[in-house]
């Protein structure tokens, strides 16, 4: 019993001290607001500004130009061909080798024709003296007025027939249409032609033509008789073409416009076919807004920048235009004197708060 009593005090006591020696100055007040919870306490200040660096938006003047790939077309250039049937009987052309307009190039066997005509002409010999006679015996009533119409309407018919013949026999001889030089024949002399059979191309390339598109929204700058610049591949020499014919409408799958230039070329050196690059110089741009290329933001939309009003971020969208290698032209979207954000553009949410850097 004794024990037990002994027991009993020493846990008394260890549970006074505990309460009243060992417990510690702050834990009260520790219990105290734990009871007053967090809601007393400060709140977040929201975060801090974003350093950003500003571009002033401001009017500057722009050459107006554009780069166009184009290719070099033959002034003329024609496949002759057959027109009717008939053994080749002559080839005098040399590949390669200029030749003047009207310069016969090959011949179709034409004795047939020529046969034919003669024929012909015996007939209107024998008619043409039959209508004399009878025009005699009409003057002194030995015929009928229906007999020498017959007689003279026989001549005309052989004057028609003599008319085919001869067309027949142009049609033998294969001459060149205009000037220029003559490419790879696609026959020999002695074979068997038919309506339509390819004989050999000629190509006229001085002067040459230059083909080029240009997007549509150009299509107001592009007018006849402008000059235009290009250059050849391998080539430093910068040559000049005079604008001859714009296409009167746009392509409507890729939306450009075709364009087509004339060039002198005296020398050869440009040869149908070649690539070029061509540099078409537009009006000049005096009051253009430029900005750097690096504010744009492409969304699905369209394009968009962020601009600085009163301490925050706020973006705009924008319209753009002509492009360098390092600003972009503004059509649309911006004001003269705005304050444009081109760094830290990826951390910025539209009010977002920004320090511009001085």
């Amino acid at each position: 019993m004794r024990t037990i009593m002994l027991v009993a005090g020493i846990v008394i006591a260890l549970v006074l001290g505990k309460l009243f020696i060992f417990s510690k100055p702050g834990d009260g007040k520790a219990s105290d607001s734990k009871k007053g919870g967090e809601s007393k306490g400060p709140k977040s200040s929201g975060g801090s500004a974003v350093p950003v660096n500003v571009f002033i938006v401001g009017h500057e003047s722009i050459e107006n130009q554009i780069f166009a790939s184009g290719t070099v077309l033959p002034n003329e250039e024609v496949n002759l061909m057959a027109e009717i049937s008939g053994r080749l009987v002559k080839l005098d052309i040399k590949e390669g080798a200029y030749i003047n307009k009207g310069q016969l190039i090959a011949k179709i066997n034409d004795r047939e024709l020529r046969a034919q005509l003669q024929k012909v002409a015996y007939n209107q010999d024998l008619s043409k003296k039959i209508e004399a006679r009878q025009k005699k015996l009409l003057n002194v009533e030995a015929i009928n007025l229906e007999e020498y119409d017959v007689t003279s309407n026989n001549i005309r018919v052989l004057e028609a027939e003599r008319e085919v013949i001869e067309a027949q026999l142009e049609k033998t001889e294969i001459r060149a249409p205009f000037s220029g030089r003559i490419g790879l024949k696609f026959i020999s002399e002695g074979a068997y032609l038919a309506p339509g059979t390819p004989i050999v191309t000629i190509v006229q390339s001085n002067p040459v033509k230059i083909d080029f598109s240009v997007p549509e929204k150009y299509t107001p700058n592009i007018k006849v008789g402008n000059t235009v610049k290009f250059n050849l591949d391998g080539d430093p020499s910068t040559y000049t073409a005079k604008i001859l014919a714009v296409d009167p409408k746009v392509d409507e799958t890729l939306r450009t416009l075709k364009v087509r230039a004339l060039a002198n070329n005296p020398e050869g050196r440009f040869v149908p076919g070649m690539f070029v690059k061509v540099l078409a110089d537009l009006d000049a741009n005096r009051s253009a807004m430029m900005i750097p290329t690096e504010a744009i933001v492409p969304v699905l939309k369209g394009k968009k920048v962020f601009v600085v009003k009163n301490g925050k971020a706020q973006e705009a969208m924008v319209t753009t235009g002509l492009r360098t290698d390092k600003k972009i032209q503004v059509i649309d979207g911006l004001q003269p004197g705005d304050s444009l954000i081109v760094s830290g553009i990826i951390a910025i949410k539209p009010n977002s708060a920004v320090k511009v850097n001085l």
